[in-house]
This record gives structure tokens, sequence and C-alpha cells, in this order.
């Protein structure tokens, strides 16, 4: 085997970053571009240090003529390579870019658990976590969509997704493929501008290179890192706070009549936080009771009334939930409630 410096960084990654123990079973997840061709290759080329059991697993959305072709590319190379292969087929073709990775993550997930894999292992690079941070900074976000695309998450009950290859990018997984020549799947779906993340790649990325800086996209995936980091400490600073809110802070002041009422938040407790840690707190208490994640503008709704007059309240959230101001108290009352 030819030892490359790609080679020596995912292997330093691996064990900088404790991603992977030895000998665990491994789910790569491979479409045949050369992301998931790079990653495949240099989990093969690492197995005889780490004792890795491999697998491969292959989703087919079903919304190109040569999907059916495609999977049987990556069954060849699976074959060739002596790897258990898995294929999970849409029943309906997927046609927006939302469904298809909410659809895929589930594909993949189902079969790790019914194959008893550890681990999915991704091919996204510090490319995609550029376009990421672009895409979702264009559509309006905090820095929770900015740092999107990490290291690692949990799927499912003892199922971790992990991406090994965020230092990297795609400009790296090309020329590896070529030095080892791995028969790359090119996915005419990725040359579609009618997609925004296809425009990011193809058109403003490349602009920015050429006019603004050439390191664009290592230096966007680097504030990605920084902002994980970040949106860590501050999402276990707000849930130390909202619990000190739910319990009505340090002389554990109850809430009158509302005394049993599952969602209420001491709004003296919030009163004497920062701004940011409030906002993260509302923002938590609503993904837990909004059909969909929250916008900018629920949070806010929610937040003024850490400082509102005594018997203000919202009109209703998506889903119909109400927020009210009751002495040193916020009530949130469902809908059914």
């Amino acid at each position: 085997m030819t030892w490359t410096l790609l080679h020596a960084q995912i292997h330093r990654t691996i064990r900088t970053r404790r991603l992977f123990e030895r000998n665990q079973r491994l789910l790569v997840a491979v479409s045949g571009g050369q992301d998931s061709l790079c990653l495949i290759k240099l989990l093969l080329d690492l197995q005889p240090k780490w004792g890795w059991n491999l697998g491969i697993a292959h989703c087919d959305h079903r919304w190109r003529e040569d999907s059916q072709a495609n999977a049987d590319h990556v069954q060849n190379l699976a074959q060739s390579w002596n790897i258990p292969f898995y294929l999970e087929t849409a029943i309906n073709p997927v046609n927006s870019e939302a469904t298809a990775r909410s659809w895929r993550y589930q594909a993949l997930t189902k079969i790790a658990q019914n194959y008893n894999y550890q681990y999915i292992v991704t091919g996204h690079t510090a490319s995609d976590r550029a376009e990421t941070l672009l895409y979702n900074l264009i559509r309006g976000t905090g820095a929770d969509g900015l740092q999107a695309l990490t290291w690692q998450r949990p799927l499912a009950d003892n199922i971790l997704l992990m991406r090994p290859l965020l230092e990297i990018t795609r400009s790296q997984t090309e020329e590896f493929c070529q030095n080892f020549n791995l028969p790359i799947w090119e996915d005419s779906t990725n040359q579609n501008l009618k997609y925004a993340r296809n425009r990011i790649r193809q058109e403003l990325l490349p602009y920015l290179k050429e006019n603004f800086n050439p390191q664009v996209e290592s230096n966007l995936a680097q504030t990605a890192e920084l902002l994980q980091a970040e949106v860590e400490y501050l999402e276990q600073a707000a849930l130390n706070l909202r619990e000190e809110a739910m319990e009505g802070g340090k002389n554990g002041e109850m809430g009158g009549n509302h005394l049993n009422h599952p969602l209420r938040l001491n709004r003296r407790v919030l009163q004497k936080a920062h701004l940011a840690l409030q906002r993260r707190v509302m923002r938590q208490v609503l993904l837990e009771i909004l059909p969909n994640a929250p916008n900018f503008e629920h949070i806010e709704k929610l937040t003024a009334l850490i400082t509102a007059p005594n018997r203000s309240q919202t009109d209703p959230f998506p889903g119909g939930a109400i927020a009210m101001v009751q002495d040193s108290w916020i009530f949130i009352k469902k809908d059914k409630e």
C-alpha cells in the first residue's frame, strides 16, 4: 500500500479526535462520488492498523435515470474489496434535497441497527462545511446553523454519525482518487443549478476564491470549527440556566397556583443572564413544543416576556401554544392543556 500524507492526516485525526476505537464496526456511506471513494479507500488502507469491520451502504434516491447503474457500480466495488454491501432504495423517488437527506439518514440508521454497526461514516469534507455555512447564512441562521456538519452526532441509540474528512477539501479528495485510479461515478445532479447548494459550489465559491480569498473554503470550515465549540459551551450554559429558572432560583420560589405546571420559567432568574443565554433558553423550550424548529421571531417573542409587564401574553405560536406572564413566572400553555 502507498502511504500518502492524506493517509497520515486521517490516521492522526481519528486518533487525536478519538472518532473510532479499534475493532469497531463501521458502516461507510458510499455514493460513488470522489469524496466517498476517497473515504472508503482511506479506511480500507487504515483497517490493518485499527482492526475495523467495514461495510458499505448505498442509498438509491431514484431521482436519476442512471441511479440503478450507480448502485450496481458501488456494489461491484464492494465485492472487489470483499466488503459487505447494503442497498436501500426509495419506494418513491425522493426529489428535494431536504427530503433526500432525511430519508438517507433514516435508511443508513436502519441498516446500522439491523446489522449491528456502531458507526455510520460519511465523506463530508471541509468544502461541504464551507458550503453549508454559506447556505445557512444566506437563508438566515444563528451560530447553530453556521457550525453545522460537526465531526460527530448521534443518530439513534448507540449509533453515531462520523465525518473524519472535515479538514480535507474536495480538491484533495479529487487528487487522491486520481492518484489511486479510483473509478468515480459522476452524479449529473451535482451540475444542476436549480439546487441552491450547487449554485454555491459551482458559482459562489469559485467567485469568492478568485476575487476575495483563494483559501475561502478552508477559512470558512475553520470558522465552523470554532463555532462548534462555542455552540456546545453556550448550549450547556443555557441548559444549566433553564434548570435553575424552572426550579425558581436558589430560594426555590414557586409559581403560586401553577405549582405543577410543566412549562414555567422564573423571570427573575432569567433577567440576571446575558441576552444570548436568554434567547438560547427560549429556543430550547420552543424546540420541545413547536411542530417545527422556531425562527427568530418566535424566539424574540418569548424572550420579550422576561421583562414584559405582568399579565402580558403572546399570540399563539404554531401549533397553538401561548406564553403568558404571571408575576415572576412565564407560563407556556400548550393548545390542548
